[in-house]
């Protein structure tokens, strides 16, 4: 069976597009919204959820303002036990059963790692599909999506637009209608982190993307998502993403 590369970064438009495959595919949020129906199961994927298709499974996908997702095309059985060895029958379990799994924060961070890194390099797209395949099993905490979770898209939608602002933790609350306190326990439980440091977080992805996809000025930049200055932004960015303000813009230059 000959399919394309096993990762790929892919932007999908309110065309519609409707068909099936031979392989299993899995379709990780980004940003932005993508309406996805595969064998009658129809849910939204966003950002920290993932859409399982089975091998020959009708489905059909189309975005009203656009989606990013990181795509892994799963090459069949004899990839899975060449790369997953006695955990190739759990992968074999998920990928068997279509719809929607809400991901903790840490395979998000996973996720997003591999989306910066260039997946069309054979080395980091075949790694990094064992890697999210292996963050997939059943110890590693991925939930139906059906189940009862935070608004993460209310949240993420909320710290966007006013990511200039002072944010508070009970803007946060008051979306989830929940108290502070409460809410403070389910982040811990549900993403590893505070609401502060996902506001946090979030504040820096907004910013990598306006260095990556605009010509903005850093220092315009660092105010737009939060930072009384350019330098405590740029230390910000060093220690989450290892590289500073301008080297970030090179990689996407140079990509």
């Amino acid at each position: 069976m000959t399919i394309g590369p096993l990762l790929s970064l892919r932007h999908y438009r309110h065309d519609l597009i409707a068909h099936s495959h031979e392989h299993p595919q899995l379709v990780f949020g980004l940003h932005g919204h993508l309406d996805f129906e595969v064998q009658g199961r129809a849910a939204q994927v966003e950002r920290q959820d993932l859409m399982v298709v089975p091998a020959g499974a009708h489905h059909a996908c189309g975005s009203r303002a656009g989606s990013h997702c990181l795509v892994l095309d799963v090459p069949g059985e004899h990839w899975l036990a060449q790369h997953l060895g006695e955990h190739a029958d759990h992968s074999r379990h998920l990928l068997d059963r279509p719809g929607a799994m809400a991901l903790d924060n840490r395979q998000q961070q996973l996720v997003d790692w591999l989306a910066a890194r260039p997946v069309d390099d054979p080395l980091i797209a075949r790694q990094g599909a064992v890697l999210l395949l292996a963050s997939l099993l059943p110890s590693a905490g991925a939930t139906p999506i059906f189940g009862k979770r935070l608004p993460y898209a209310a949240f993420d939608a909320h710290i966007e637009q006013h990511a200039a602002h002072p944010l508070q933790v009970a803007d946060l609350a008051r979306l989830a209608g929940l108290s502070s306190t409460r809410l403070h326990a389910r982040f811990t439980s549900e993403c590893a982190m505070t609401p502060m440091d996902y506001i946090r977080q979030r504040r820096l992805l907004l910013g990598r993307r306006l260095l990556r996809e605009t010509l903005l000025p850093v220092g315009e930049i660092a105010a737009r998502v939060g930072y009384g200055s350019q330098s405590a932004f740029s230390a910000a960015v060093m220690r989450a993403f290892g590289c500073t303000p301008s080297m970030l813009r090179r990689e996407s230059g140079d990509n």
